[in-house]
């Protein structure tokens, strides 16, 4: 078979492939267009094992949470450029990616690149036909399911995709009015980073540590053996503000704290109101 301009053209459009791969994928194949598909598909694994000592550090953070709030998921799909990463076939891909691990909630992430997306192929090998399109490494790097049977989850997403957040919360709604601060939780997440939902989960070695920090700040400025301890107890209460998301300055609303926000959709809903857990993903932080 001859490889015309137009027969090119035909596997372009069926791969996105550059034309010069695709000219000699076909060529390989002896014109055959499947048989030039398959080349490709092989190319971009070998590509990604070529390139596999290479960092992956950029991508983006995908949420996805089930029509009835009870099951959410937080996703990690990396590459190595930027340019790459807000592409338009690499966000398809990983959006791909987290509606397969809503859909099955697979154990890992090898289970999950056998699951198959709605075009028949598996993840793994959609990820292999990106591979063979753009060039450079990817890597689906983590994912994590939050289901709550007998709660809800919210979601958000932030800063060009790059933090992804998901709250489990008793006794709001996944629509309506209460929902809406169910997302507000989930921005502040995002934004402000805490370690824990409350102080009593805050671990006491920890609580020990600063302390010691404290102190030593304390007697550093110079203070009186007699009230370096009030001092480093007050300090501890700051440290309390930044790290645990009950008692962080509402980011909408300096005047309150996440904790008044629940008692506010206490009312709202007429009934208690908790955070029970939280993830927040940020892009290429280490793993916990």
């Amino acid at each position: 078979m001859e490889i015309t301009s137009e027969v090119i053209k035909r596997l372009r459009d069926k791969t996105g492939a550059g034309m010069m791969d695709c000219k000699r994928a076909l060529e390989a194949s002896k014109g055959d267009i499947e048989g030039a598909i398959e080349f490709l598909r092989k190319k971009g694994a070998a590509v990604g094992q070529k390139r596999s000592d290479r960092s992956a550090k950029e991508g983006i953070i995908v949420t996805r949470v089930s029509p009835d709030a009870t099951c959410g998921v937080a996703v990690e799909v990396n590459c190595e450029t930027d340019f790459v990463g807000r592409s338009d076939d690499f966000v398809a891909f990983a959006g791909i990616v987290a509606d397969a691990v809503l859909r099955e909630r697979p154990a890992n992430v090898e289970a999950l690149s056998h699951l198959k997306s709605p075009s028949g192929k598996t993840v793994g090998e959609l990820l292999n036909d990106l591979l063979a399109k753009v060039g450079e490494k990817l890597e689906i790097r983590r994912f994590q399911i939050v289901q709550s049977p007998n709660g809800i989850i919210s979601s958000y997403t932030h800063l060009g995709s790059k933090i992804g957040v998901l709250v489990e919360f008793a006794g709001i709604e996944g629509s309506g009015p209460s929902a809406v601060i169910g997302r507000d939780v989930a921005m502040q997440v995002a934004a402000m980073s805490p370690s824990v939902i409350s102080r009593d989960q805050v671990e006491k070695t920890t609580i020990e540590h600063e302390l010691e920090i404290y102190r030593t700040q304390a007697k550093n400025e110079g203070k009186k053996e007699q009230v370096i301890e009030r001092i480093a107890t007050g300090r501890l209460e700051k440290f309390y503000q930044e790290v645990c998301l009950l008692e962080q300055t509402f980011i909408k609303d300096p005047g309150k704290t996440i904790k008044d926000v629940l008692q506010d959709a206490e009312k709202l809903t007429g009934k208690p109101v908790s955070i029970r857990s939280f993830v927040r993903f940020h892009l290429g932080e280490e793993a916990k």
